[in-house]
């Protein structure tokens, strides 16, 4: 297994060699993260995304901008996320900023995704009150004929984030709890590392 992190000088090689551990073994959405804002009320919220591509220019998942969540991560432009690997008994925690992804960028994952997946994008009020199944049931049908043929273009409330870090912790499980932890912090021209006790 790769990424013996106390040897790791830059957080994103380890990062994509613990994901490509967890493409491996994890049987389900190795991509799977929690997403954690803030609401107005200074409550947090978190939930489960899915990672769609990294680089040093950030992590990026996309979304509803009419949801909570889109909300949230507009209006404090902060974030953090959380990697769970169960089967290989690791995290990854992120904290940074956020932006919102260019509009090529999304317009080339939207046209990625499987059809029922773009209409969907269309039909849902994401996290808004629904009165009843059939509602959301009635708005996909009239999606899919009105998008009977052809391209189904990205609706404007549609598109992603990228959470550029300014902290990235690793941590992986070692018996009676003397866990490794290593915590990488964006400084000028680079990371600076610091082992934790677990």
């Amino acid at each position: 297994m790769s990424g013996n992190f106390t040897e790791a000088n830059m957080p994103l090689e380890l990062f994509s060699q613990w994901l490509a551990d967890a493409e491996a073994k994890e049987p389900n959405d190795p991509n799977a993260m929690a997403v954690a804002s803030v609401d107005e009320n200074g409550l947090p919220n978190v939930r489960m995304v899915l990672l769609k591509d990294y680089s040093a220019k950030g992590f990026v998942f996309y979304t509803n901008f009419e949801s909570a969540k889109g909300h949230e991560l507009l209006k404090s432009e902060k974030a953090a996320l959380l990697f769970h690997w169960k089967t290989l008994r690791r995290q990854v925690r992120i904290r940074g900023k956020v932006s919102v992804v260019s509009n090529e960028e999304a317009d080339t994952y939207f046209d990625s995704r499987a059809r029922g997946s773009r209409i969907g994008a269309w039909a849902s009020k994401q996290s808004r009150p629904l009165e009843g199944r059939f509602a959301l049931e009635k708005a996909v049908a009239e999606y899919t004929a009105k998008f009977n043929i052809g391209h189904i273009p990205r609706p404007d409330y549609w598109s992603g984030f990228r959470v550029e870090p300014q902290e990235i912790e690793f941590w992986h499980d070692r018996q009676f709890r003397l866990h490794d932890r290593v915590v990488f912090k964006a400084v000028e021209n680079g990371w600076e590392k610091t082992q934790l006790y677990p």
